[in-house]
């Protein structure tokens, strides 16, 4: 409504407290149009950032899947063996010659002369036995002999005169056949306590306990006053005697490897407590047979020890020379297990997994030998996942080549 509208129906004009007039209506009707636009805008824009805002976040996540869905693997390239090499198996010390000594006399352990670790020549005197039962049984054996050689002097000066009073026809033939069967017998059991009494010599000669042969004490199980019993069944040994030099090395070669050893093949041994060392043996005895439960050759190594630094009963590796049956060899944890066989997984140049057939010439532990199904420029993913598949994309996360030869 206008001023005239206003005073015609009696409206007085719009004033301010201060005096002044208010502006008109259709003024403040275009500046609320200009505020409610201005918000429309503001939030058309709110509403576009958001959008926008969505759009880069799901992108963002997009692009992050992806590149989490990519499977980052580690390949190594085959490495040509040069046809030789050593196969590390363990194997046990043992004294060239080994052996517990064991009492052959009953007795008491009067004295002992050597403890454990007392090198000892052959025939050296170990310990000496009280045996009195041994003793009053030889005393009454030379007794009972000396009381049978008396009686068959007796009956030899007897059958000898009956011999001379047969000439005379002064006895009968019946009486001296009798004389002559009593000095035979006499004679047969003089022999008899002969015997008897060696025997018991020979049995109280035990009573001093001796080396067999040089070498080392490696057990004393007794000591003074202790009783020892005759043989070895349920008694226990009084001491144990080994030679150190040379020792003796026993291996179970795997019947895989049996073809690479022969007798003089030279050999060398290392324990790991002298590390750096080694020590250089030569194969003596081979067993002429596979053993069926653990399918492996037994051989046997001599191994000079002249120092005495190896010592009876260590382990030790023994590394026999081994012959290489295929071209290229591979690191043991490249190998897959599937049911159609074993497989390489291989990588193109394209990142593209490609899993081939593989045929095994031998499995060194830690490497293996391959016939077929690999060649020499083939990058192989090691340590693959189960889950990998024939045509998977990867990425090559570094190359390397870490293949060793058997060792």
């Amino acid at each position: 409504m206008t001023e005239k509208t206003h005073a015609s129906l009696a409206i007085p004009a719009r004033e301010t407290e201060d005096g002044h007039a208010l502006p008109p209506r259709n003024r403040e009707w275009k500046r609320a149009k200009l505020a409610i636009w201005v918000v429309l805008i503001l939030l058309a824009l709110g509403a576009l950032r958001t959008v926008v805002a969505d759009i880069l976040q799901n992108r963002s996540v997009a692009e992050t899947t992806q590149q989490d869905a990519v499977e980052y693997v580690n390949v190594v390239s085959p490495t040509q063996t040069d046809g030789s090499g050593n196969t590390l198996l363990p194997g046990t010390l043992r004294g060239y010659v080994e052996s517990p000594i064991y009492a052959r006399a009953t007795g008491y352990l009067l004295h002992w002369y050597v403890d454990i670790g007392a090198q000892v020549k052959q025939g050296q005197l170990l310990a000496d036995l009280d045996t009195p039962e041994i003793d009053q049984e030889l005393a009454q054996a030379v007794a009972q002999r000396d009381q049978i050689n008396s009686s068959l002097g007796l009956a030899k000066s007897s059958y000898e005169r009956w011999q001379q009073l047969r000439q005379r026809d002064a006895v009968s033939q019946q009486e001296l056949d009798e004389r002559q069967s009593s000095y035979t017998q006499g004679v047969a059991n003089l022999a008899a306590a002969d015997a008897n009494v060696q025997r018991l010599r020979q049995l109280e000669s035990f009573k001093r306990i001796v080396a067999p042969f040089a070498g080392v004490v490696t057990q004393r199980n007794v000591d003074v006053g202790d009783l020892i019993d005759a043989g070895s069944g349920t008694s226990r040994a009084l001491f144990a005697l080994a030679q150190s030099d040379p020792l003796r090395v026993y291996v179970q070669l795997p019947q895989a490897y049996a073809q690479n050893v022969a007798v003089g093949k030279q050999v060398v041994v290392t324990q790991a407590e002298l590390p750096g060392q080694q020590f250089h043996g030569t194969i003596t005895h081979i067993a002429g047979a596979i053993d069926v439960p653990t399918r492996s050759l037994q051989i046997e190594v001599r191994l000079p020890n002249p120092d005495g630094a190896l010592r009876p009963g260590a382990y030790v590796q023994v590394a026999v020379p081994a012959t290489a049956h295929a071209d290229i060899m591979v690191p043991g944890n490249a190998l897959l297990f599937r049911a159609e066989g074993p497989r390489m997984a291989v990588v193109d140049s394209n990142g593209v997994v490609h899993l081939h057939k593989i045929v095994i010439a031998q499995d060194l532990g830690q490497s293996l030998e391959i016939e077929s199904g690999i060649e020499p420029t083939d990058k192989i993913i090691i340590n693959p996942s189960d889950s990998i598949a024939d045509g998977d994309h990867v990425r090559v996360q570094q190359a390397s080549n870490t293949t060793k030869g058997a060792t």
